[in-house]
C-alpha cells in the first residue's frame, strides 16, 4: 500500500486483540511522514532504499537490512531517500516486557527477515495457538536478541543547542565555522562547546561528522556515486571520506551496503 493508506490503516490496527499486527507499504523518493506516535510499540524492517527517522531524542538512518524499534508514544517523523519498501510491526508492549524503553536500530539476521515475509502475510486475526501464533512467538524474541547498530545522532535538549543541530541538518555542507554556529545559538564559543560536550557527550565537530556519515549513508543507499556524496557532503576526496566510513562503521561504504542488500541469496 501506499503512504496515504498506509497511515490510514496503521491507525485501525492499533488496537487489533493480538500481540502484533503486521502490515507492508512502499514510499516514493521524498516521502516525508508527519510527526506522530502510535499507542503500540513500532519496528520497522527496511526492504529496498533507506529511511531517515528523527526523533525528539535523535535522528537515525535505517539502511536496507537493518530493523528500527520505536516505543509506544515516542514522537517520530520519517523521509525516505529512494523509493522505499518497508515491513512494520506493530507490538503490545505488554507482550514484550523487556523490550528497551528507547529508540534501537539493529542489523536484522536472514532468520528476522524470513520471519518478518511470514507475519506481514498473516491475517490481523492470525490464530495465537497454532503455528501462526508461534511464528510471532519467534519473530519477538529475534528482534530482542539483534545486535544494535549505531547510526544516530543526539538532539540536545537546550533549545539553543536543538536550533544549532536542525540548521545542522538542514545544510550537512555548510561551511560555517565553530563560531559561526556558537553565534547563531546565540552564546561564546567557549559556553556553546562546554554545553554541547555535556549534553551529547561528544564534541561539536564529532557530532557534525556524524550527521555527515548518516546523509551520506542514506544517499549512497539510493545507489547514488561514492564520489558525488563524498564532494557534496564536504569532504575533499573520495579516498578521505571512505576512511572516514572505514574508521566509524569498519567497512567501505560499497562493502557496507553490499552486505544488506535484500537481493542476496543465502544459502
Amino acid at each position: 500500500m501506499g503512504p496515504e493508506a498506509a497511515a490510514r490503516y496503521a491507525g485501525r490496527i492499533q488496537s487489533v486483540p493480538r500481540p502484533v499486527a503486521a502490515m507492508a507499504a512502499c514510499y516514493p523518493a521524498s516521502t516525508t511522514s508527519t510527526r506522530h506516535a502510535h499507542r503500540r510499540g513500532q519496528f520497522v524492517l527496511q526492504i529496498a532504499a533507506v529511511t531517515s527517522m528523527t526523533t525528539d531524542h535523535g535522528g537515525f538512518v535505517i539502511p536496507p537490512g537493518h530493523g528500527f524499534w520505536i516505543p509506544p508514544g515516542i514522537v517520530h517523523q520519517s523521509r525516505s531517500w529512494g523509493d522505499a519498501e518497508i515491513q512494520t510491526l506493530y507490538i503490545d508492549q505488554d507482550s514484550v516486557p523487556d523490550y528497551p524503553r528507547k529508540c534501537r536500530l539493529i542489523r536484522a539476521s536472514p532468520l528476522l527477515q524470513a520471519l518478518m515475509d511470514e507475519v506481514t502475510c498473516m491475517p490481523l486475526l492470525y490464530d495465537e495457538e497454532a503455528r501462526d501464533g508461534r511464528i510471532v512467538d519467534l519473530l519477538l524474541g529475534e528482534i530482542g536478541r539483534m545486535p544494535e547498530v549505531s547510526l544516530h545522532v543526539p538532539i540536545p535538549a537546550d533549545p539553543r543547542l536543538a536550533r544549532v543541530c536542525e540548521a545542522v541538518l538542514a545544510d550537512t555542507s555548510s561551511c560555517m565555522t565553530l563560531d559561526d554556529w556558537a553565534a547563531h545559538g546565540g552564546m561564546s564559543r567557549r559556553t556553546f562547546t562546554r554545553l554541547f560536550r555535556r549534553e551529547t557527550g561528544q564534541s561539536f565537530s564529532a557530532w557534525r561528522q556524524r550527521v555527515r556519515l548518516l546523509e551520506a549513508l542514506a544517499r549512497l543507499g539510493t545507489g547514488e556515486p561514492v564520489t558525488s556524496v563524498a564532494l557534496d557532503i564536504g569532504y575533499d576526496s573520495p579516498s578521505a571520506f571512505t576512511a572516514m566510513f572505514r574508521r566509524e562503521l569498519g567497512d567501505a561504504p560499497k562493502r557496507y551496503l553490499r552486505w544488506s542488500d535484500p537481493s542476496v541469496v543465502v544459502r
